[in-house]
């Protein structure tokens, strides 16, 4: 690989000896690894019953290598979302962050998803993901990642960062900011960043993350905590990036990083922040720094602010008093529609006035899946509602709301995809799991009509959860012996 020579002269006085091992590394072999999904399944268990050749990540404990010969993205088990595909390094800044269940937790940047499902796997259902991008065609593949993975508490936004500080400062347990970065760490994944790179791209790159920065510092709670990351080099992305927020923002500290072997201090060792490089462990290398917002007694902050976003609107309030707005899922908020969070008023299955959701509230019941409180309607679309009180949504554009449950019809619910995914097999009364080997797993992925056995005929008809090795990949509709389809179209795979 050939280097731009104003890297490899800035490299060369950023590592000093340690150059020529950096440069070695441009020559070993790439890293192919996998993030074990446990919200469906333990590491342990994972390793004992798949195929592949596993490694474990030292610094990631539901991370493992794994030889690209196993070709890991065709495995049914992918499906079924057990494990995302993920470069090691890119696994870090998720999993040191100390995100709990109930926690509100923000990805500010969170396409395609690597990072925003290891946060909702952390949450285990409890709280909720804020999961954002500017990009609307990423923010598709986002949402689709969190769904296969079976993440029901998350909220795909795609609008502008800056919006987010008119409505939600000071609301935020957690925040991750994956900064857009010049992307020196995929040189070797991708030649077109190299070819890209230059001094005046990196300099384009600090101005947007010195907002960024700032903008993420000011939506945290007291006590909360910030992780800034790059996968870049450059100290003016990085180090001056920390040292700027320190700056701005005076009740910003930094707090201790949990020591992983392979790990190397920050230029000029400032605390808090360390190092990835691709030549000490096995990935391409990143930037990490945690913060803490010095408080944090009093611990109902960030939800009073939310209170607070909806109490200057009477007329809003004066909606959700009526009890006939249905909440839009999907789309731009307007005045009229009903705020987001806890359905105070709005169509759910927990008033007298919303019979029809009572299909969906049936339904839901034998999925065995929390929260039929939480459940509303937009048209005719039911969905669960995470738990938590989101602040005034008004002007935001969103991809999703919560967890997709499926469409009430007019005296029927049909469950959806991201219902499936979210599920326990062992939940459903009526269950066909298959195995990885056999060929109906393939055909059924590929949206093929399933022919049934006369042992797995003596079911009753009607919806079906379809399986791998008892993990969900989705829908099937009984009768007789045909399995009719429903796998999602979008999702099909085409060999």
């Amino acid at each position: 690989m050939r280097l731009p020579e104003a890297f490899e002269n800035r490299m060369r006085c950023l590592l000093g000896d340690e150059f020529g091992e950096y440069l070695d590394s441009y020559h070993a072999p790439r890293h192919y690894a996998l993030r074990v999904n446990t919200l469906k399944i333990s590491p342990e268990a994972f390793r004992d019953r798949t195929p592949f050749h596993l490694t474990p990540v030292p610094w990631i404990p539901s991370g493992f290598y794994y030889e690209r010969e196993d070709a890991c993205a065709a495995h049914p088990y992918y499906s079924a979302g057990l494990y995302y595909i993920q470069e090691p390094s890119a696994m870090t800044p998720a999993a040191l962050l100390d995100v709990r269940p109930g926690h509100r937790v923000l990805d500010m940047c969170a396409a395609p998803g690597g990072k925003a499902t290891a946060l909702g796997e952390k949450l285990k259902g409890q709280g909720v993901l804020v999961a954002n991008d500017i990009s609307e065609a990423r923010c598709k593949a986002l949402q689709k990642n969190l769904e296969v993975f079976g993440v029901r508490n998350a909220v795909v936004t795609n609008t502008v960062p800056s919006w987010f500080g008119k409505h939600f400062a000071g609301w935020f347990d957690r925040v991750l900011l994956d900064a857009p970065c010049s992307g020196e760490g995929m040189f070797r994944k991708d030649e077109v960043a190299v070819r890209t790179w230059s001094p005046e791209k990196s300099e384009e790159c600090a101005k947007i993350q010195r907002s960024l920065i700032l903008l993420a510092a000011d939506l945290l709670k007291p006590g909360g905590m910030l992780m800034y990351s790059t996968c870049t080099f450059e100290p003016a992305e990085n180090e001056e990036i920390i040292k700027h927020l320190l700056r701005e923002r005076g009740q910003m500290h930094p707090a201790a990083l949990p020591e992983r072997e392979g790990f190397s201090p920050a230029v000029d060792n400032l605390p808090g922040c360390a190092r990835l490089w691709p030549h000490k462990i096995g990935g391409e290398g990143h930037f990490l720094a945690l913060l803490r917002k010095e408080g944090g007694e009093e611990e109902d902050a960030g939800r009073r602010g939310g209170e607070s976003a909806l109490s200057d609107r009477p007329a809003r309030e004066e909606y959700i008093r009526s009890g006939e707005i249905r909440q839009p899922a999907r789309g731009r908020w307007r005045a009229k529609d009903v705020p987001a969070g806890r359905r105070r008023g709005a169509r759910t299955a927990d008033r007298e006035d919303a019979p029809d959701l009572q299909y969906a509230r049936a339904f839901l019941e034998k999925t065995g899946l929390p929260g039929c409180d939480r459940m509303y309607l937009a048209g005719s679309t039911a969905y669960l509602a995470p738990d938590a009180d989101l602040p005034d949504l008004s002007g935001i554009r969103y991809l999703r709301n919560g967890l997709l449950l499926g469409e009430v019809k007019k005296d029927r619910f049909e469950p959806s995809q991201a219902l499936a995914m979210a599920m326990e097999a062992g939940r459903f009364d009526s269950v066909l799991s298959l195995a990885p080997e056999d060929d109906r797993t393939a055909r059924y992925l590929r949206g093929e009509t399933i022919i049934l056995t006369e042992r797995e005929c003596e079911r009753s008809d009607g919806w079906t959860l379809v399986c791998v090795d008892g993990f969900p990949l989705g829908w099937g509709k009984r009768a007789g012996s045909i399995l009719k389809n429903k796998y999602l179209a979008g999702w099909r795979r085409t060999s």
